[in-house]
């Protein structure tokens, strides 16, 4: 999904702008709807998901007969060129399903609808998971609620680390614990201890939560400055010179699949429910745990909305719409019907219902562990976030093949920072 991201941000952008001048806010007055309503209703995905959807859908038509719905679907990249295209014509769903990568542009050209004005009327949040609770708020209005979620994590392979006599990871290990089981491993077992993590940027999002700090500020710009990246980028550079960590070249040869499904690492860090995609791809069993933390009361995971719902601010009935999204995320069926298809159900009721087994079972249990220690969710990032991640992603590499010193590497960042976020 995310290598459509860089084509179609310009797109979006693009087409959005028109938003800016359009005014009115259709029936956005709150009102409870009288007589039967039609709902345009999109969202991506793939023909599994399409069945699955329909499902859901004729079972709220039977619990509102007065409420149709007519279905489109996409796949991701011509999803978003639709959606930029309807909007920008003043010609959106109602109901849209959106990416947390561009709420808060979509938001902040009032293309979307407040949710605030229907939460306690027709949209019930009150059983969100611990952790969802304010996902797809931006200042102070409501533009997306969860319909999935996942939250970082340690995937690893336990016999590695049985191998090499290193105590698997739990909650409460350092990021000093971290570095010398990867060191462990690789001189054990021959195989790398772990995917380097300044591979991502998530990783450094996780230790700037556990500072009190953030990746981007509420304004959308960044949350930290050039020491501390630098900081960051020296770790993962010391670690690829001691050789502790899978060496550049061999993950880019085997893009786009992920170490761990090539069993080239003992563990790295990701989304929790790749681990259901990374077990369906090696013979080696894999487990999850908690990120490493040198504050063990601040883990500085949160639960990311994997998929989220959004109200067009042109809709002319945003009450039944409002019912539609609550609907979606409560009713147990409706947990039934899609299991983990959009991400692990987003309230306790659905996840109850949702009958998950095998890896998706693990990861359900590895969130249920950390109730009580997730950090609020971040506020959406900005405009221009995907390509500056990608961005991200290409400096690091220009680093660890040692083409680029940790400074450069640092200068480049934050001027493409500059240019992407307008900072």
């Amino acid at each position: 999904m995310k290598r459509f991201r860089s084509l179609v941000v310009p797109v979006v952008a693009l087409l959005l702008a028109a938003t800016t001048a359009c005014g009115g806010s259709g029936g956005a007055d709150g009102a409870e709807e009288s007589g039967p309503v039609t709902l345009r209703f999109s969202w991506w995905g793939n023909a599994e998901r399409a069945a699955l959807m329909q499902r859901a859908l004729d079972l709220f038509h039977s619990k509102n007969p007065t409420i149709t719905v007519t279905p489109s679907f996409q796949e991701f990249e011509a999803y978003w060129q639709k959606i930029a295209t309807e909007t920008a014509g003043g010609n959106a769903p109602d109901v849209l399903q959106t990416d947390f990568a561009y709420l808060r542009e979509y938001a902040d050209r009032h293309a979307l609808y407040d949710l605030k004005e229907q939460e306690g009327k027709n949209l019930d949040l009150g059983d969100l998971i611990e952790g969802l609770k304010g996902a797809g708020e931006i200042k102070d209005g409501l533009y997306g609620v969860p319909v999935g979620g996942n939250t970082w994590g340690y995937i690893y392979n336990p016999a590695l680390y049985a191998q090499a006599g290193v105590a698997e990871p739990e909650l409460g290990w350092t990021w000093s614990d971290y570095r010398a089981a990867a060191k462990r491993i690789t001189e054990k077992t021959g195989v790398a201890g772990s995917g380097n993590p300044i591979d991502t940027y998530y990783n450094l999002e996780l230790q700037l939560l556990q500072e009190g700090k953030s990746l981007y500020t509420d304004e959308g710009k960044l949350g930290f400055d050039r020491a501390r990246l630098a900081a960051f980028l020296g770790d993962g550079k010391r670690m690829a010179d001691d050789k502790s960590v899978l060496p550049v070249e061999k993950g880019v040869q085997i893009k786009p699949k992920h170490p761990l499904e090539s069993d080239l690492v003992a563990g790295a860090g990701a989304w929790d429910n790749f681990l259901d995609r990374y077990s369906k791809s090696t013979r080696a069993e894999l487990r999850i745990a908690p990120s490493p933390s040198d504050t063990p009361q601040v883990l500085g995971q949160y639960i990311k909305p994997a998929l989220l719902l959004s109200v067009s601010r042109k809709s002319e009935h945003p009450a039944a719409a409002a019912k539609l999204v609550s609907f979606m995320i409560n009713d147990p069926e409706v947990g039934r019907i899609f299991g983990a298809n959009r991400g692990l159900p987003p309230t306790n009721a659905q996840r109850a219902a949702a009958q998950l087994t095998g890896p998706l079972a693990a990861v359900a249990a590895y969130e249920d562990g950390l109730k009580g220690k997730l950090t609020r969710t971040p506020p959406a990032p900005p405009k221009g976030a995907g390509a500056l991640e990608q961005a991200f992603i290409r400096i690091n590499e220009e680093l660890l093949y040692n083409r680029i010193t940790v400074d450069q590497a640092v200068d480049r960042f934050f001027t493409e920072a500059d240019q992407t976020l307008g900072s």
